[in-house]
């Protein structure tokens, strides 16, 4: 199936799972005052947001290169994953000041057990959800769905971790609701803080890891017809990378030889290296002296 096809079918799922969700538990959270269950009902509220956001950003990712973006829209994602970021860094930073005042003020929860069908059926749900978009993050190397996996795959650790505190908070031990509200929050915000680093640094046109550069490297070892390079740059787009790299061959050789090493060359590393889509080789000769042969 096309990746952005792909891409778009797990947004809309997940816009639509996590609205079912935020229903259910907006209702059960009201109801019974827990304060774990609001924070999960705001986790759900941001998951629809990202939901949106990831559909949205790979509309325009997808968009081949045209007059004004020669390298494509493959930015789009990341500036959409940081705008997420934010707004879930902040949204965690509100729902803690509210756990805390809950403890101050000695808030307690009605306990009931329409909670536990509810963290239930979203443990379920967001299971499911992560198995799909976990599934489409490694096949496709998408941020957007991959940010989408990791919120799924916290979602079931978080309402994991809420319906424990529900059980206590059955046994009178009321302040573990707020507890779980605090540990739930803190949890969104050190996800978001992560995906915030990760597309910043794209934006910021980071270069390319260590590793991928030895490969790359490696590659070039392997034509002795080389004799030196310079210029390795790598520019992000999106996941993927274009490298540019200046090569060095003997002079004697001709046009058509020099420019086979190179084509050859480019394809190598593009079909060797999952994140580099582009290379661009430039050749350039150099005077070999026949004793250095």
């Amino acid at each position: 199936m096309n990746k952005y096809k792909s891409i778009r079918k797990a947004s809309l799922l997940g816009v639509i799972g996590n609205l079912f969700l935020l229903i259910i538990k907006s209702l059960v959270a009201i109801i019974f005052k827990s304060n774990a269950m609001l924070a999960d009902t705001f986790n759900s509220a941001g998951d629809i947001f990202s939901s949106v956001m990831t559909f949205i950003g790979n509309k325009i990712s997808s968009k081949p290169s045209d007059n004004d973006h020669d390298l494509g829209h493959g930015k789009a994602e990341y500036i959409f994953s940081l705008v997420i970021s934010i707004i879930m860094i902040f949204t965690g930073l509100i729902l803690i000041k509210n756990s805390v005042l809950k403890i101050i003020h000695n808030d307690t929860m009605n306990f009931s057990y329409w909670l536990i069908v509810v963290c239930a059926v979203t443990i379920i749900v967001k299971a499911l959800l992560f198995v799909y978009t976990n599934y489409l993050s490694k096949k496709f190397h998408n941020i957007l769905i991959k940010a989408n996996s990791k919120d799924h795959l916290n979602d079931v650790f978080i309402t994991t971790f809420n319906l424990i505190a529900i059980f206590l908070s059955s046994l009178n031990i009321n302040y573990i609701d707020s507890i779980a509200g605090i540990f739930i929050s803190l949890w969104i915000i050190y996800t978001y803080i992560k995906i915030f680093v990760e597309s910043y640094h794209v934006l910021m046109d980071r270069t390319i890891s260590s590793d991928s550069k030895e490969e790359v490297i490696n590659i070039l070892k392997k034509y002795p017809e080389i004799i030196k390079y310079n210029h390795f740059n790598a520019t992000p787009i999106g996941y993927e990378y274009q490298i540019s790299i200046s090569i060095f061959v003997d002079g004697n050789l001709s046009t058509f030889e020099s420019h086979d090493i190179a084509d050859k060359l480019e394809k190598e590393i593009v079909n060797s290296i999952d994140n580099i889509y582009l290379a661009v080789i430039h050749v350039n000769p150099i005077k070999v002296n026949k004793s250095d042969k």
